[in-house]
């Protein structure tokens, strides 16, 4: 389906003067290039200048059939005849022909001109272009300016090569030297006469590069762009995909075996091929085979060919048409750059294909995957088409008529990935496309394209001697054509039959209408001379269009019909859908111009130096006004979706954010009216829903916070509690909102969420009875549950990561002081439930200046609830630093006999609690209550300890990581011995710790030895004990501990050793009757076993 709206997209016409009639027409680098019916002169006119003035005009060397300009070297390519033969010839440097006398060269293509001719200054010249088949079609590459020539069954690709005029002399120099010695000072005076700006010019060559065989396709048209080729013949189009590769790989020629005799079982038949459309993969699926042969001279790797796109079109019987007519025509491919690529980039973002039909065309996207974007369903037969960024132009008979199009639906994807987020929205590339308001002409025959800037050549029949019996055959088909025209006019919705000037224009030869809106727009037509205006009927016309600003404007005011009549009209979407189009394909040309600027091929021809800066400072202007435009419309976008249905309601959020308007604003532009019976839009609410749920610095006035609220108690009321937990909301009235929640309450019943709101409003209200006794309604448990619902209750910010600011609420500061065990279970269940992070949680309990209670409350009860590896070893490390930093600061006080100071609150869970509830605490070894301090400064120094202990104890904490910090304890305290003790026995060193337990504290040896020596170790109460105890008794035989830890010691190894072992182990020196009795055990032990 195609739209229709009355918006005329040109603003001014006028008729270029050009004195024989014209047979063809081109343009490009600012020009347009005029080619004489059946002659050999090419003419070049300034498009961008008024009135169109002729910059310089040359022969050719033979009859002009096809001619293109390429943007890139600004040159011109020509398919001539002359003598029956068919010529291919390029020409460059042609604006230096604008001088009186200038020269011409002519050279084959590869050698390029030495001597005399290339020491006098720049030229044009005419590169002649062998090739062994007669040239068809050409086409040039707009990104690297490469030429593509379309033969009989073959494509021939040659690529632009440059070559500095100084390093050309310097060659040629060389070359004269060597050749003829004596003119070496003439060659070095002619050389001085050159300028220095004439030797920084590039001089330009073609290299034919690779040559693609299609035995089965016979080219009408071809086009170029980066690697992708396109060949159309009349009821097929093919697009390759041409790579050059390092690595060679040959592709196998189809088989043609069969080949002869299928054609000739089908001599007798019509075939009509049937319809097909491939893409993708799916396009080397298609019965045209195709063959690469590389000819270039110089080693630059292989080609690699991927088909892209194949459509093949049936013979079509319309009315208006017959068979022979249906022909493809118009075939284009067009690149579009993204604004954040850079200039060099020879790989554009987007490329696109277009072809048409006569009654259809086709605009397909090439890169990231093959997708038909728009099918254009012309009104009449079309007879040319060119597409462009903002429109696609297209010409009938009598007529040029504008489509909108896609591609900066496409482009906009592709370069910002946030597109169709809830952040940005762009319109679909599948949206229907519109046709504008056309513009009437008779005998139009061909179009093209520069800028803002469209050619029109026109050929209307005029009046001659004929005989009588043609005249009635003349008016009966005048008659016809005031009929068609008539009809047009009816298509747009215009009414000839209603304004008799109008009905009288229709018999004029040239047509211009204009809509109201445009009445101040300048329509300049440029008076022919007497003789062309009495005697031709053809005309060349340059159209311009209007600025897409302007277009853009003019569509908002169309649109408002609709937003008067029915703000909901699919129609009103539509239109400013096309409007956002418009901006952002003009946008991305504007950051098109921004970095060309450099690359004017008419640049140096500028006399005034200024005339870029001017140029880039409006081109900053233009882009300004843009972005100001693209916010106006998203706002209205915004205003559509927020109104829409459910399917799209989604869609305001991302406009309105595009926008750049308040969530106030917002506000204001979907106030119902009081007398309108429809309530806040699905969008609007999907908008305001979303603006609460994220954790904004902007905060609402009281006035829009309170508009809120009634906003959300009228639609949707169980959103209340999420929309009173929000950061933007803080400003609102609490007394207010108590009772919209209370009424809440007694419509829809009592749910936790909104009683721990209730609750947050009666402490804003300062009522602490009453908050009370709405927090006790429920379990500890059940609060919890309710603040996992809505975490927002007791954090705000947060939602962009871990480093993102986040701060307690009223309703936490006041949980510290009276709920904190709720408080520290709510945070642990708000990180388990992946609602906040673990420095996060550091950061409210910093801001609520509870880092030395309620942290390492919260760190203990997350270590009981964490199942993550990593996070247990960083809670056991922070809770191992804390504890010893309790021990170390306790116990300086104490030596330093400092004042008593208030100790801290008692915390949540004691050292046995840990033990008994968490398996990251290990119970305490026996043989450490044997060192417990005889006294203790405080019960916090000794509740340090115990959890300590306890992880030292654990099967979790690395004693490797708390090394380093049990360095700052001293083992002169037996506490801190028993430390130190614990992470040597951790670490295996049983030896050296029986050794400094035996120094310090004999009385634990046994206890030490009970616990620590056993199984594997067993060894060492016999090898390293025993041993030691017996030397230590030797030394000190009155010492009752030592001597009581030895007999210990004796009867644990009496009954793990055998009798010849235990005898063994009696040291020499030792009493008999002292040791016999174990030995006597040992034996008797022995005997039974």
């Amino acid at each position: 389906m195609v739209h229709v709206y009355n918006c005329h997209p040109f603003c001014s016409q006028q008729i270029v003067q050009v004195e024989q009639e014209p047979g063809m027409v081109c343009c490009g680098g600012g020009a347009l290039f005029v080619v004489a019916t059946g002659g050999c002169k090419v003419e070049a006119y300034s498009v961008e200048r008024e009135g169109c003035p002729l910059i310089c005009r040359f022969a050719t060397m033979g009859t002009v059939k096809s001619i293109q300009h390429s943007k890139i070297g600004d040159y011109l390519v020509t398919i001539e005849e002359k003598n029956n033969a068919t010529y291919l010839r390029a020409y460059t440097n042609w604006r230096y022909q604008a001088e009186e006398k200038a020269r011409v060269g002519v050279r084959l293509l590869g050698h390029l001109l030495r001597g005399a001719s290339v020491r006098g200054g720049v030229q044009m010249e005419i590169i002649e272009i062998p090739l062994s088949e007669r040239p068809l079609a050409v086409a040039c590459c707009s990104i690297t300016g490469d030429l593509l020539v379309g033969c009989e069954n073959t494509l021939v690709l040659f690529t632009l090569r440059r070559q500095n005029q100084q390093s050309l002399q310097n060659q040629s120099q060389q070359i004269l030297q060597s050749t003829w010695p004596n003119s070496q000072q003439s060659s070095s005076q002619s050389q001085g006469q050159s300028s220095s700006s004439n030797q920084n010019v590039s001089i330009l060559d073609f290299e034919r590069s690779v040559i693609l065989h299609l035995p089965k396709i016979k080219p009408k048209r071809v086009a170029l762009c980066g690697g992708y080729v396109a060949v159309q013949a009349e009821l097929e189009v093919l697009v390759l995909k041409l790579d050059a590769s390092s690595e060679p790989k040959t592709r196998g020629e189809s088989s043609e075996t069969n080949k002869a005799d299928h054609l000739e079982d089908q001599a007798d038949f019509l075939v009509l091929p049937r319809h097909q459309e491939l893409l993708g993969d799916r396009a080397k699926d298609c019965d045209i085979p195709v063959s690469i042969e590389k000819t270039g001279l110089e080693d630059r790797g292989q080609y690699t060919l991927s088909y892209v796109l194949f459509r093949r079109f049936s013979p079509d019987f319309f009315q208006g048409c017959n068979v022979e007519e249906t022909q493809l025509h118009s075939l284009q491919l067009y690149p579009l750059f993204t604004s954040n690529q850079s200039v060099s980039l020879e790989e554009p973002a987007c490329v696109f294909c277009f072809f048409s039909l006569p009654t259809a065309g086709y605009l397909y996207s090439l890169k990231g995957g093959v997708e038909l974007l728009s099918a254009y369903q012309y009104p009449e037969k079309v007879l040319e088409a060119v597409l462009t960024d903002h429109l696609l132009h297209v010409i009938t008979k009598n007529a040029l008529q504008c489509f909108t199009v896609r591609c900066a639906a496409v482009a906009a994807r592709i370069e910002d990935p946030y597109i169709d987020t809830t952040m940005k929205a762009c319109p679909p590339c599948s949206l229907e496309v519109c046709a504008l308001r056309m513009q009437l002409f008779i005998g139009l025959r061909s179009v093209c394209v520069y800028g803002r800037h469209v050619i029109l050549l026109s050929t209307a029949d005029t009046e001659t001697p004929e005989e009588t019996e043609r005249t009635t055959q003349r008016r009966g088909l005048q008659l016809k054509e005031h009929t068609m025209l008539t009809g047009i006019f009816l298509a747009v919705g215009i009414d000839p039959a209603t304004t008799p000037a109008l009905e009288s224009l229709l018999s004029r030869p040239f047509l211009q209408q204009y809509p109201r809106s445009v009445r101040s727009r300048k329509w300049t037509i440029s008076s022919p001379k007497e003789t062309s205006s009495a005697g031709h009927g053809w005309n060349l016309y340059v159209v311009d269009t209007v600025t897409p600003l302007t277009l853009y404007q003019e569509m908002i005011e169309y649109s408002q019909r609709y937003a008067e009549t029915n703000p909901q009209a699919q129609s009103l979407r539509h239109l400013l859908s096309e409007a956002h189009l418009l901006l952002r394909a003009s946008l991305l040309q504007t950051s098109g111009q921004q970095q060309n600027s450099e690359g004017d091929p008419a640049a140096p021809l500028q006399t005034d130096a200024d005339k870029p800066a001017e140029k880039q400072t409006a081109v900053q202007t233009d882009r300004q006004e843009l972005e100001e435009a693209l916010g106006q419309n998203c706002a209205q976008l915004g205003d559509c979706f927020s109104r829409g249905s459910q399917n799209d309601c989604h869609l305001a959020l991302p406009y309105y954010r595009m926008s750049g308007l308040s969530v106030t604003e917002v506000m204001a532009r979907n106030r119902p009216h009081p007398s309108s019976p429809h309530s806040y839009g699905a969008g609007f609410l999907f908008y305001l829903k979303h603006y609460l749920l994220e954790e904004t610095e902007q905060i609402l006035s009281q006035e829009a916070a309170d508009e809120v609220i009634d906003i959300f108690s009228q639609s949707e009321p169980s959103q209340l509690v999420s929309v009173c937990a929000s950061p933007s909301m803080v400003n609102m009235s609490p007394a207010r909102t108590l009772r919209i929640l209370q009424h809440l309450e007694d419509t829809a019943g009592v749910s936790v969420p909104l009683t721990i709101t209730m609750a947050t409003m009666m402490l804003l209200l300062d009522d602490l009875p009453q908050y009370t006794q709405l927090m006790e309604r429920h379990a500890e448990m059940l609060l919890v549950y309710g603040f996992i619902e809505e975490s927002r209750l007791l954090l705000h910010g947060g939602g962009g990561g871990q480093h993102t600011h986040i701060r307690p609420t009223a309703l936490t500061r006041q949980l510290a002081k009276s709920h904190p065990g709720l408080l520290v279970a709510a945070m642990v269940a708000l990180h388990e439930n992946n609602k906040v992070q673990l420095e996060q949680a550091d950061h409210i309990f910093k801001e609520l200046g509870c880092e030395n209670c309620l942290q390492v409350d919260f760190w203990e009860a997350m270590l009981m609830a964490s199942s993550q590896d990593a996070v247990i070893q960083e809670l056991l490390f922070r809770l191992a630093s804390v504890y010893i930093d309790r021990l170390t600061n306790s116990n300086s006080d104490a030596h330093a006999n400092a004042p008593h100071t208030p100790s801290r609150r008692k915390p949540l869970k004691s050292a046995d609690d840990l033990i008994n509830s968490c398996s990251h605490y290990g119970g305490l070894y026996p043989w450490l209550t044997v060192l417990s301090p005889a006294h203790i400064t405080s019960s916090q120094h000794l509740e340090a300890l115990h959890k300590l202990q306890s992880l030292l104890c654990g099967p979790s904490l690395s004693v490797g990581s708390v090394g380093p910090l049990l360095e700052r304890l001293s083992e002169e305290t037996l506490w801190g011995f028993s430390l130190h003790l614990l992470c040597a026995t951790r670490r295996g060193q049983y030896d050296r710790s029986i050794e400094k337990l035996l120094d310090r504290c004999p009385q634990a040896i046994i206890a030490y030895a009970n616990h620590q020596l056993q199984d594997k170790n067993m060894a060492l109460w016999w090898q390293k004990l025993l041993p030691e105890l017996c030397n230590r008794t030797r030394a000190a035989a009155d010492n009752s501990i030592l001597l009581s830890a030895l007999k210990e010691t004796l009867v644990v190894v009496a009954m793990e050793t055998s009798p010849t072992e235990f005898l063994e182990l009696i040291p020499d020196d030792g009493t008999a009757s002292y040791f016999l009795p174990h030995l006597l055990a040992c034996s008797q032990r022995h005997l039974l076993a």
